[in-house]
């Protein structure tokens, strides 16, 4: 089956896994607290707020309370979805104010743009919230990214290491899984994507290999090709 489609995650792949663990982690735990405070009565934000309660367990925590579970949360590197969503609303005030730019691997950057000019669709899956993922794409150092995909994919979707979040991601795309090819440096999540029927190829950016999968240390040693 010929390859019509690129699905890659971004941390440890498209992007510096450092990018994220030591400058966007640490902006929004900076920023977190004050925009909060200053953004609660919005009804985006008031709808996050709400679902940390409900995650938490903590139906009446106040506005202070709430914060410190998201600082915990952010401490634990917990993948909860209110919390990606209001990291992407403080990143995008950080990016708006130029404080920050999205970090693509150049090789990344002329691949995704080879591909796309060949006519292959290119989606996103990360762990970050989709608003994130457009922002890293949409102000990186290289430029708007964002014409190059087709569409993203979050947590909403289901957890990356699970099966059946790749089954639901090749229904939206509207393809079958042996025509959409899985990028990423994490083998339980390339395991979890062949589980669904997908081609995977692993990236090891320092080396070395990632069990069970084709794996290569750049996107210039990926031809979509091979894998039909």
């Amino acid at each position: 089956m010929t390859i019509k489609a690129i699905l890659t995650d971004i941390e440890g792949t498209t992007s510096a896994v450092s990018f994220v663990f030591d400058v966007l982690f640490p902006y929004a735990r900076a920023h977190l607290p004050a925009f909060v405070r200053a953004h609660a009565g919005e009804p985006e934000v008031a709808a996050q707020l709400d679902a940390v309660r409900a995650e938490s367990g903590e139906a009446q925590a106040d506005l202070e309370r709430v914060i410190a579970i998201l600082l915990e949360w952010i401490a634990a590197d917990r993948k909860a979805t209110p919390l990606k969503a209001l990291q992407g609303m403080i990143w995008q005030q950080g990016y708006a104010a130029g404080e920050l730019k999205g970090h693509v691997y150049p090789d990344a950057v002329e691949a995704l743009r080879q591909w796309r000019a060949a006519g292959l669709e290119l989606y996103v899956y990360s762990s970050g919230s989709i608003q994130a993922q457009k922002l890293i794409f949409g102000c990186s150092e290289a430029g708007d990214l964002t014409p190059l995909f087709s569409g993203y994919f979050d947590t909403t979707s289901g957890h990356k290491r699970e099966a059946a979040s790749y089954a639901r991601i090749a229904q939206a795309i509207g393809r079958p899984g042996g025509e959409i090819l899985f990028l990423s440096d994490i083998v339980e999540e390339l395991d979890a994507a062949r589980a669904a029927g997908m081609a995977t190829c692993g990236l090891a950016r320092e080396g070395g290999e990632l069990a069970g999968h084709p794996t290569v240390a750049s996107f210039a040693a990926i031809d979509p090709a091979a894998f039909a």
